[in-house]
């Protein structure tokens, strides 16, 4: 019913036309079963004509309305299913970012690929399960008119089968839940082997316990999950073939003793039921498929509640501030939550005022609050206490879009885009070039139409690279989070002496979070973090 609605809110209107032309073409097909049935006991003096006239128009009708169904439904699924993976890239890009780090990038993962795939299989089989529902029910209609003490029959022995098969069902799905739940998991393993090659192939053991007792154990606890699930969804089918020979066979051998029925009538039970086989089969062997979805779409529901419940506002910025005169924080804080009690990381107070064409150094040691200070500052991470002030206007979820716009920011974990994504200047080609013989990499990168020749760089160039994007944006606030960290010492050198004092001589005002107290003299002024505080503010 989940996946029924999931689709209805695409167009109910073509659903329903779909629906209905896959309910013609199942009953047509049914109808031809009783055509044939009735050629087949007419008697030789009968002529076919008639019969054949209907049987062709039948096909005929079956035809084309299995291809406007299956199309139609086809058609429809691909775009609900294509609605759904913008709507969760949207829903994940337009929540905060605090709360995406709490769910974790492999559950967004999982959800984004698996259970949006899961979702695309069993939206195919629609169309098809229509169908094969229509024949079912054509034929269940085709026996009533010929008995209807035999529908009465065929309706106990559904009774008995749906409920034996609802119970194995019911089993199964609950074993399909677990395995989804511990694929949350196996997805974070798998993103340890990319994200810690190099470390799980310098340590033996710590490889091998990786893959023994983390890796193995979550794969094998998710295999045996799955296997128990699918085991009773195959024990439903094999049982619901059972059910299904034993009506056939009570209605061949049982039934002539209870009942006066002529040969004729027998041999349409039969060939009825014999035809019955196929779209029962096909039915009930889609039924795993439905159950991974009717989790999938829990997943994806569940998610898009959680993003949902942290969503930011949508606003479309308007133009940037480039003659800003004063970004304030005060008393800001923000809070680390974790699920042990005593383990949250709480950062501020903080009170700081920044101005234009003005450089300033961020340091202090590890775990100090750096990072969250820049997300801060950029309004990355949104104040849990205390407020942000930028031209004396205080941003708020209404203005927060705009006030971003305002940064041009290289973390350290910075991802580098293989196109000058969102940057439309005529010049834009002739403009990148110029900054790549600035940065020393105009002899390894081209770039063409906005197009990067080569991103395969060591990561000190990737950075570079990244410094380039960050250019070509032309924004009036930088902040670089320990740039220059991967840098060898002349380009270090050249970053610290040349590149930052050329912004902030550009009117530019630059925030540079680094640990080299060789340069620090080159700043206008210094703060300093420890453990989530405010340590000093000192202008040099």
């Amino acid at each position: 019913m989940n996946l029924i609605y999931f689709v209805l809110r695409s167009s109910w209107g073509m659903v329903a036309i779909a629906i209905v032309t896959g309910f013609i073409s199942g009953g047509s097909s049914a109808g031809l079963i009783a055509l044939i049935s009735t050629a087949a006991s007419r008697s030789a003096s009968q002529p076919l004509t008639t019969i054949a006239w209907g049987f062709a128009g039948l096909a005929l009708v079956t035809l084309v309305t299995s291809i406007v169904s299956q199309v139609m439904l086809i058609r429809l699924s691909q775009s609900a299913i294509l609605q759904l993976r913008m709507r969760l890239s949207r829903q994940v890009l337009s929540t905060q970012l605090s709360h995406l780090e709490q769910l974790g990038n492999s559950r967004v993962l999982a959800t984004l690929t698996e259970d949006v795939q899961a979702v695309a299989d069993a939206v195919y089989q629609i169309p098809f399960l229509c169908i094969n529902l229509a024949i079912v029910l054509g034929c269940v209609t085709y026996i009533t008119w010929l008995s209807w003490l035999v529908l009465l029959m065929v309706c106990g022995l559904s009774v008995v089968a749906i409920a034996s098969c609802q119970w194995l069902l019911n089993r199964g799905e609950k074993f399909l839940a677990l395995a989804r739940e511990d694929e949350d998991q196996l997805f974070k393993h798998l993103g340890i082997i990319s994200q810690g090659i190099k470390e799980l192939k310098l340590h033996y053991k710590r490889r091998e316990v990786f893959l023994e007792k983390q890796l193995q154990a979550t794969a094998t606890k998710f295999r045996r999950h799955n296997v128990h699930g699918l085991t009773l969804f195959a024990a439903t089918s094999s049982w619901g073939q059972l059910v299904f020979f034993f009506a056939l066979g009570f209605v061949l051998f049982a039934l002539p003793h209870f009942l006066p029925i002529n040969p004729q009538t027998l041999s349409g039970y039969i060939l009825t039921f014999t035809y019955l086989m196929l779209p029962m089969d096909n039915i009930i062997s889609k039924l795993p498929v439905l159950s991974k979805a009717s989790i999938a779409l829990q997943k994806i529901e569940s998610l898009g509640l959680s993003l949902a419940s942290r969503a930011e506002v949508s606003t479309v910025p308007s133009a940037i501030n480039t003659t800003w005169q004063c970004l304030e924080l005060v008393s800001v804080t923000h809070t680390y939550h974790t699920d042990i009690q005593d383990s949250n990381f709480s950062f501020g107070p903080v009170d700081l005022t920044f101005s234009p064409q003005e450089l300033v150094f961020i340091v202090g040691g590890n775990g100090s609050g750096k990072s969250t200070l820049a997300k801060l500052i950029t309004g990355l991470y949104i104040p849990e206490a205390g407020k942000i002030l930028f031209n004396g206007e205080l941003i708020t979820e209404q203005n927060r879009e705009w006030y971003r716009q305002h940064f041009s920011v290289v973390f350290s974990d910075f991802f580098l885009f293989e196109e000058l994504l969102g940057l439309e200047k005529i010049d834009l080609d002739t403009q990148a070039q110029e900054y790549l013989k600035l940065l020393q990499l105009d002899h390894k990168v081209k770039i063409e139409n906005g197009k990067l020749s080569t991103t395969n760089l060591s990561q000190g160039q990737r950075k570079r690279l990244a410094l380039l994007t960050a250019y070509l944006e032309d924004r009036p606030i930088y902040l670089f989070d320990e740039w220059a960290a991967d840098q060898d010492p002349v380009f270090k050198e050249i970053f610290y002496t040349q590149l930052l004092p050329k912004l902030r001589h550009q009117g530019k005002t630059v925030l540079a979070i680094t640990h080299d107290d060789r340069y620090f003299h080159l700043a206008d002024r210094i703060i300093k973090l420890d453990y989530g505080k405010l340590d000093f503010d000192q202008k040099n």
